[in-house]
């Protein structure tokens, strides 16, 4: 009992000091909240216009047929609605200029935008129908008309759906799933509607139409499964802009505004991330990812997105990288700290090891610790507090934290991360008045030194050449350039004297010939050495081995010089070596004593 007790204080002082030392209030944690969410489905807004901000949640529900839309108050459930499909994404924004200024709440879900203002269903917006496949359409026809067997009908579509761009309606592709038997019901049953082809909406952000007010108008920019990007316009939902792109947007940022200067960064599934401006039907910028991206974000004039294998990448707004960070574990969602009291912006990353890391550009400055895998980041206003952090797990519970307002974030508050070092700015001196001197000088005679300096390289190069010749024709490379012959040698001297042992190691460089009929002749002062076998005759080569051929060298002065002993490799009957190698005597340490 004493053992235990003891621990539970232990435990204790050890969480209150971790609060202490935190830089977060825990404000309310609720492990059975039910909410299964993800970041793009989460928004914090002041729906009353009373300056009381609410946290709107787009709820998937545990079994994914409980879709509701949820709105929180303080700590408890505000309302709910019920929503008829599955919400990709969720996003507040100001339909109009009246007082008070009472935003509404946009859910994509499907191919609609279901949009609500003061929380009740206030207009339902329906993507625009796209052109069905002709061929496709043929196929209906003709079984409208009864002029195709329902096997038949079943192979022309599989073989629409395999080699046609353009991607079979839902009624086709149902049609496609059915068993033989249900076949006739459901032809019989939809062959007099007219197809339909209808895309679906895949993410969702907000744009300001003409200001940069907080409490100004904005539109709707959605991705949808088309590969389009559509802007809509906020009062009569009309579509303002078109764009397209090479892949099926994922994530969308957005930053600008409509009518004066905007920029849209699309991240796709093809792993791609593209970069669109103002009156631009196509990508001006392509950003290619290391992996497929799990979440991105705008820090100031940068992109940060998080990738699938373990890295957080920085790019400039022009597609540029700048930095790549790795990460402790999986990234599962990203989102964005904004700070406006201190000016201080950051990336919050939650991983799959139940922590959650903040990056200021490729530096970590602090880690949250959470009781479940972190599945949605939503920083901001909520209630009357300005940085309040809300985060849903993926058990369903909710976190809510405060940033407290003496907290501040540095390079080295954490312990994982780039080091310090790497952003000390070196100490570089300032520049002399000889270095300004030399700079005015080489600018006013760049031409000049230019030319100097090109004379120059092509007098070496033509000395180069020169002597290159010279070893060829004097046979003193150690490469002979004779093409019946390629022969190859070079030579070791073994021993400290007086007698010294001489090795030439001959090889033939031919592929499929073999060398015969060639002498070896030795050329030195008679006077100082004494070859054993001043010229031999070496034996046939065979290409590709090498021969090692072993003479003596005896050296008869005692004064403690050396020579230099020529080294000739003649073919039978010319006197024109084949190759020359000089090699230098080691000096001997003395004649033997006999």
């Amino acid at each position: 009992m004493a053992a235990a007790a003891a621990s539970s204080s232990s435990f204790a002082s050890t969480s209150e000091s971790s609060q202490a030392n935190s830089k977060w209030l825990d404000a309310h944690y609720d492990p059975v909240a039910n909410l299964y969410t993800f970041s793009s489905c989460v928004a914090l807004a002041d729906l009353h216009g009373d300056g009381d901000h609410k946290l709107v949640v787009g709820n998937l529900g545990s079994t994914g047929h409980e879709m509701k839309l949820k709105v929180y108050q303080g700590m408890g459930l505000l309302s709910e609605n019920a929503l008829p499909d599955l919400p990709a994404s969720v996003a507040a924004f100001l339909m109009e200029q009246h007082e008070p200024r009472m935003p509404a709440v946009a859910v994509a879900s499907g191919p609609y935008i279901y949009v609500y203002k003061n929380l009740r269903p206030y207009f339902k917006f329906t993507l625009p129908l796209m052109e069905p496949n002709p061929t496709e359409k043929e196929v209906w026809e003709q079984a409208k008309e009864d002029k195709v067997d329902l096997l038949s009908m079943k192979e022309m579509l599989e073989v629409i759906r395999e080699n046609s761009e353009m991607p079979l309606s839902v009624q086709s592709l149902r049609f496609l799933t059915l068993d033989p038997p249900e076949m006739e019901s459901f032809v019989n049953q939809h062959k007099l509607q007219p197809i339909k082809h209808q895309t679906v909406i895949t993410c969702m952000a907000t744009l300001k139409k003409n200001m940069v007010d907080e409490d100004a108008i904005s539109c709707l920019v959605i991705g949808t499964e088309n590969a389009e990007i559509l802007i809509l316009d906020p009062e009569a939902f009309t579509i303002l802009a078109k764009m397209t792109v090479p892949s099926v947007p994922a994530f969308l940022d957005v930053t600008g505004q409509f009518d004066v200067e905007y920029r849209l960064t699309v991240a796709c599934r093809n792993g791609c991330a593209y970069i669109l401006r103002r009156d631009s039907k196509r990508p001006k910028y392509c950003i290619e990812l290391s992996a497929q991206a799990v979440g991105l974000v705008r820090v100031q004039k940068n992109i940060v997105a998080a990738c699938s294998d373990e890295t957080l990448q920085g790019y400039t707004q022009k597609g540029k990288k700048l930095w790549v960070v790795p990460l402790p574990a999986t990234p599962v969602t990203v989102g964005l700290l904004d700070e406006k009291f201190q000016s201080f912006q950051a990336v919050l990353v939650a991983l799959a090891n139940r922590e959650v890391h903040m990056y200021r550009d490729k530096n970590l400055v602090n880690v949250i610790q959470t009781q479940d895998v972190v599945t949605s980041i939503c920083f901001g206003r909520y209630g009357r507090e300005d940085n309040t952090l809300v985060m849903t797990t993926k058990g369903g519970g909710l976190i809510i934290k405060i940033l407290k307002r003496t907290a501040t974030f540095n390079k080295g508050d954490a312990v994982v991360g780039a080091p310090v070092a790497q952003s000390i700015k070196l100490s570089v001196p300032k520049k002399t008045k000889l270095y300004v001197d030399q700079t005015l000088r080489e600018r006013e005679n760049g031409v000049a030194m230019h030319r100097v300096f090109q004379t120059d390289l092509s007098r070496i190069r033509l000395m180069a050449a020169r002597a290159y010749v010279r070893a060829l024709e004097c046979s003193m490379t150690p490469v002979s350039e004779s093409l019946q012959e390629p022969l190859k040698m070079n030579a070791v001297v073994q021993g400290m004297g007086p007698t010294f042992k001489l090795s030439l190691n001959l090889q033939n460089m031919s592929d499929t010939r073999a060398v015969a009929n060639l002498l070896i002749s030795f050329l030195y002062d008679e006077k100082l050495y004494s070859v054993e076998h001043p010229s031999f005759k070496t034996p046939m080569l065979v290409p590709g081995l090498n021969y090692p051929l072993v003479t003596f060298v005896e050296c008869l002065s005692d004064q403690g010089i050396s020579d230099i002993i020529k080294v000739f490799v003649l073919h039978e009957g010319t006197t024109e070596p084949l190759l020359t190698a000089h090699i230098n005597m080691p000096v001997s340490e003395g004649l033997a004593a006999v």
